[in-house]
């Protein structure tokens, strides 16, 4: 029995990057043995097992092939003369097809530090076609490495491609779709994954509400970019340097403009109403792709009160009110930093203005600050009850509002 350091762990040591988890494969043994050694199985497609000390996950060498259409399509084979090459040969990409032995010597049948040197994100053999989760797979790759200069090599977007065209795409199931999606809003550069897509034909079936951003225009004045998709690439990327590693602030920011897809032509590059148009497609993409509750309530507000955000500094102080008040803030006052943040990133995400101030977001959090100073305690005290304190509450945060200096805003937008 031999082990091996697998996969993600020796990529990233050999890439610089802080080694998280630490994944290997066992050559020449069976679950029996592994259960005698003291191993804890886990899973139910192949045999993984977690190790008694450490809780590391070695899984016994194994292949795969096809048997059905996507994701949940394949027949799992193990047995003590399986090889380490035929274990990393069934993996996606080269980068993640190198194993490490016990001494430290790598073993790389696949070129896969070469392509880490070449900085290719490039598939392993032909078997990568029979998984449609793997599109999605090498899309978070590229999402995670663009900012290192990684791209996808052409004869693997070729593949893709065809993966898209023979319909496997199709198959996916939305928790597996959602899953990564998820996954590549946490990283450096959203953008990529978007992009990824875009170019094998994925995008449109995925994300069909996404993919009809693309070449609809906007007013230059406003977005140098022009171009909606290009505006949402810029968006995404934004949320992701502001709130690194929040799939949360990424996903309002992957779907806070898709009524822009629905402005009719004759009103272009005009796009009046849209954040209330955008609802309906909003809501699609959560129901489809089964998205999260909290996700899915903090999307449509973004979607729908984002330019609220962007022009408080000249709102009535009853409408800023209503802007808490919309977000659910006074029970879920955490939705305040996230709604501001996802509509910073839409305000900077933008061709040239990427270090463009925000004072609006100072001023929101100000004006809900001084809301929260107003309880209820002291109208009770003066006999009201019931719908009488809300309401002489409400008026009190609307003159709290009222009393805030907003020109200190507007100076320090100047």
């Amino acid at each position: 029995m031999k082990t091996y350091l697998v996969g993600g762990a020796v990529r990233d040591r050999l890439l610089g990057i802080a080694v998280k988890d630490r994944d290997h494969v066992v050559v020449g043994a069976t679950p029996e043995e592994m259960l005698r050694e003291g191993y804890r199985p886990v899973g139910k497609d192949f045999p993984v097992f977690l190790h008694p000390q450490t809780n590391e996950e070695f899984a016994l060498a194994r292949t795969e092939r096809k048997s059905g259409r996507g994701y949940h399509g394949f027949v799992f084979h193990t047995d003590p003369g399986g090889t380490l090459e035929e274990d990393l040969r069934r993996r996606d990409l080269t980068i993640n097809a190198i194993a490490e032995d016990e001494n430290g010597a790598l073993i790389d049948p696949f070129g896969g530090v070469r392509d880490i040197e070449a900085k290719v994100l490039r598939h392993v053999s032909p078997a990568f076609a029979e998984d449609p989760v793997r599109v999605l797979r090498i899309a978070r790759f590229a999402a995670r490495f663009a900012s290192r200069g990684f791209r996808i090599a052409e004869e693997t977007l070729a593949l893709m491609r065809q993966m898209v065209a023979a319909g496997e795409v199709d198959h996916l199931v939305p928790e597996r779709v959602w899953a990564e999606t998820q996954k590549a809003l946490t990283e450096p550069t959203p953008s990529a994954f978007l992009r990824a897509l875009r170019a094998c034909g994925a995008l449109r079936i995925l994300f069909p509400e996404v993919d009809a951003l693309y070449g609809v225009p906007q007013r230059a004045e406003f977005h140098p970019e022009v171009d909606t998709g290009a505006h949402l690439e810029l968006v995404v990327d934004m949320a992701a340097k502001l709130a690194p590693g929040d799939a949360l602030i990424g996903f309002c920011a992957l779907v806070h403009d898709l009524g822009k897809a629905l402005t009719p032509a004759d009103v272009l590059p005009r796009h009046i109403g849209h954040e209330h148009s955008g609802l309906v497609p909003v809501a699609a993409v959560c129901e489809r792709l089964k998205v999260p509750a909290d996700y899915a309530a903090l999307a449509r507000a973004v979607c729908k009160l984002h330019l609220l955000a962007h022009t408080a500094l000249e709102l009535k102080p009853a409408t800023v009110l209503g802007v808490f008040e919309q977000l659910d803030a006074f029970r879920r006052p955490e939705r305040v930093a996230q709604f501001l943040l996802a509509c910073e990133a839409d305000k900077r995400g933008r061709l040239g203005l990427a270090d463009a101030p925000y004072p609006q977001a100072a001023f929101l959090r100000e004006a809900f600050a001084a809301c929260l100073t107003v309880k209820a305690q002291p109208f009770a005290e003066e006999g009201l009850s019931g719908p009488a304190i809300g309401e002489a509450m409400r008026e009190a945060r609307v003159r709290a509002i009222a009393a805030l200096d907003r020109d200190r805003g507007r100076r320090d937008s100047a």
